[in-house]
């Protein structure tokens, strides 16, 4: 096994963005490798997932509250990587292949309890970096789609809505709608992904879209947006209809302008007249999730059922501009900066 070095790269935040986060927000800085203390792990990075739900954690007004970075501290974020030392009593040899959630530099030490073995579940060690463990914990613990539902999913080409659409059919759902801002992701969506139909966000108001892709209504929202998206899918939503609420993207970037709106006020009249059940998700509340989805998703991609859509960046250099890329909606899927 090579000598570990004296320094490695990370990311850190330069300073805190009062809207969406640019390149300049950030700073990749040379650091000594950092020492593993009493139980903790030393573990050379492989690759990082750029998420957008790393917003919430540097925009105040959208963090409810949270503490998120501070300038100067390292990003956090979910990465896979080798082991180089561990205690020996935590069950972790060098050589191991594990996740965590100390991405966005090269090496990390990490407290063993927090490290997941990557085991040979999946196919390719990079889709541990999946968000389709958010989709599942939705469409089956808060949403719990039933066979023939129709279901909506809000931001569908993002990392969590381009893994959703596949998931909800194949937990049954009858049919599948996707929003997306453009037409060439909703072509995707309908041509790869799972979707039925794609409605883009444009001049055309959403809820009229919705009402023709879901003639019907929908009894299943996975929403990653909120605002005219969320209130479009009380308009068309059957009832006893069940949302899973996973992200507020309008609100992270209305001040930037980007053409998605500001939180907007609900009805309550329609949520009480159909009963619709409204419920924020965090993945994280749901560990048992994790590992049926891991079996699943490992079972899926292997019979060819499923795809991982992901981007993959070469080099921690690349990490700002990903972070930028993803804000802005630039990909399918999820992006991914390997090391």
């Amino acid at each position: 096994m090579p000598s570990t070095p004296r320094t490695h790269r990370e990311v850190r935040l330069a300073a805190v963005p009062d809207g969406l986060p640019r390149p300049e927000h950030f700073t990749v800085v040379q650091a000594p490798v950092p020492q593993p203390g009493p139980g903790e792990v030393l573990v050379r990075n492989r690759a990082f997932l750029v998420f957008a739900a790393l917003l919430r954690t540097m925009i105040g007004a959208a963090a409810a509250g949270l503490p998120g970075p501070r300038p100067g501290d390292p990003l956090p974020g979910p990465a896979i990587g080798e082991v180089i030392t561990a205690p020996e009593a935590g069950g972790l040899r060098p050589g191991d292949l594990v996740r965590h959630d100390f991405g966005w530099r090269e090496y990390a030490t990490v407290p063993a309890g927090m490290c997941s073995p990557l085991g040979d579940t999946l196919p390719d060690p990079v889709a541990h970096l999946s968000q389709g463990w958010t989709a599942y914990a939705a469409l089956t613990r808060a949403a719990e789609v039933r066979p023939g539902d129709t279901v909506l999913v809000t931001g569908a080409a993002g990392a969590v809505g381009s893994l959703a659409g596949q998931t909800a059919r194949l937990l049954g759902a009858g049919r599948v709608i996707g929003t997306t801002g453009s037409a060439a992701k909703a072509y995707r969506l309908t041509t790869e992904l799972g979707y039925d139909a794609a409605v883009v966000r444009g001049p055309e108001p959403v809820t009229r879209q919705l009402a023709h892709s879901a003639p019907e209504g929908i009894d299943v929202l996975l929403d990653t947006v909120g605002g005219e998206q969320l209130r479009a899918a009380v308009e068309v939503a059957r009832p006893h209809a069940r949302f899973a609420l996973v992200g507020a993207l309008s609100a992270q970037l209305a001040a930037e302008g980007r053409g998605i709106s500001a939180p907007v006020e609900l009805d309550l009249a329609p949520i009480v007249v159909k009963r619709i059940s409204l419920r924020g998700l965090n993945a994280a509340d749901h560990p048992d999730a994790l590992d049926e989805w891991t079996q699943r998703f490992g079972g899926w991609l292997r019979a060819g059922d499923i795809r991982f859509p992901h981007v993959r960046l070469p080099g921690i250099d690349q990490a700002p501009e990903a972070f930028r890329q993803v804000a802005e909606g630039r990909h399918v899927g999820a992006v991914i900066v390997e090391l």
